[in-house]
């Protein structure tokens, strides 16, 4: 899953886009490199890789147990602990010299880049994913194996929501069931749980509310959480208790078609806006193209959202190992709404979907 290879990559990737040293604190950066899920702390823990020298792993020395019995101890990395009364950022700029530019971490504390950029005053600070991105979009195949275990682990949990829905119950409740049942089915945490009934299904996120569900409601569900391997899932199903409203039925077969015609898009070489207009187009010919107001999809790994991003104006072509969401909606203000969503991976001839429950309504 985190190869000795990929430090030399990202290594490599560095100096050719001009950086001097990568800083990467816990969150998804750090552990795509290492495998090491570091606590996010007031306290710094941060990989430091130079472009052009050997990579050192900065902990706090309490943390330091935790760092060597981590994959990132496979590397071959000096761990440099320090203590209460050190500087870690000094410390950092001391080994590195003056880089002319050092790329941070996407999700590092604004508290820690701001002491970074004093210690290191002359060097312009940019983003890592302008050197990452590029590695991290495209999945290996042990990556892909962790986004399809992912994938039939929150298709066990929507197995189980009819079960869990029926007129009468209020959304939080339907919801502590589900959430539940993320854990069981193997997931080490709850990222999120939706369950948005009659009118709050017209919010795209909403998520739990006391509102009792009654007879007739359609309810969208959009579930995820991340697994041990540090992988998402992520997917969206609707229900409906007892028959649907008048008009419901149709523009949810409208929805259907659309995420269908999206998912066959999909193949190496179509620009990423491709897919999403593919389901756009058939909304918008439908009438509702106002009442899909969101893009088509996001990114998925070690973030539930990531590039790539299905949306119109990204021209950025698919290749095989790209991971996303399809997941065009309907939404109808104070009335209801739908979503289909389904994670899809490029493959070498089109797109393989990661999730496989049934895609029609589900009445209960």
């Amino acid at each position: 899953m985190f190869p000795v290879s990929r430090l030399a990559a990202v290594r490599e990737a560095a100096g050719a886009a001009g950086v001097g040293a990568l800083l990467l604190t816990p969150g998804p950066d750090l552990r795509y490199v290492t495998g090491y899920d570091a606590l996010p702390l007031e306290r710094l823990t941060c990989l430091v890789v130079p472009a052009a020298g050997e990579a050192f792993l900065v902990v706090p020395r309490l943390e330091l147990p935790a760092a060597e019995h981590s994959p990132a101890a496979r590397l071959g990395l000096e761990f440099v602990a320090w203590d209460e009364t050190d500087d870690p950022y000094a410390l950092v700029a001391r080994r590195l010299g003056s880089p002319s530019v050092v790329a941070l971490a996407d999700r590092m504390w604004a508290m820690q880049s701001l002491r970074f950029r004093a210690a290191l005053p002359g060097a312009e600070q940019v983003l890592a994913g302008s050197v990452l991105g590029r590695l991290r979009v495209r999945k290996s195949p042990a990556e892909v194996a962790a986004l399809r275990e992912a994938g039939a682990a929150i298709d066990a949990v929507h197995a189980q929501v009819p079960g869990f829905l029926r007129a009468g119950r209020t959304e939080r409740e339907v919801g502590r069931d589900i959430a539940e049942a993320i854990l069981a089915a193997g997931h080490s945490t709850v990222d999120f749980v939706i369950v948005a009934s009659g009118p709050n299904g017209a919010s795209p996120h909403h998520e739990l509310s006391d509102r009792v569900i009654r007879p007739g409601d359609p309810v969208v569900v959009d579930i995820g959480g991340q697994m041990p391997s540090g992988y998402c899932s992520d997917s969206t199903r609707v229900y409906c208790v007892g028959e649907p409203p008048a008009g419901f039925a149709e523009y949810y077969e409208v929805l259907r078609r659309a995420q269908e015609a999206a998912c066959a898009a999909v193949r190496p070489g179509v620009p990423c806006e491709a897919v999403d207009a593919a389901a756009r187009d058939i909304i918008a010919e439908a009438g509702h193209g106002e009442h899909f107001i969101h893009r088509t999809g996001h990114g998925i790994g070690l973030e539930t959202h990531e590039d790539p991003y299905i949306v119109s104006g990204n021209t950025a072509p698919l290749a095989p190992g790209f991971a996303f969401s399809v997941e065009p909606g309907i939404y109808l203000p104070s009335r209801h709404g739908a979503r289909i969503e389904d994670i899809l991976v490029c493959t070498e001839t089109g797109g393989e979907r990661l999730n496989d429950r049934p895609r029609e309504l589900v009445v209960v």
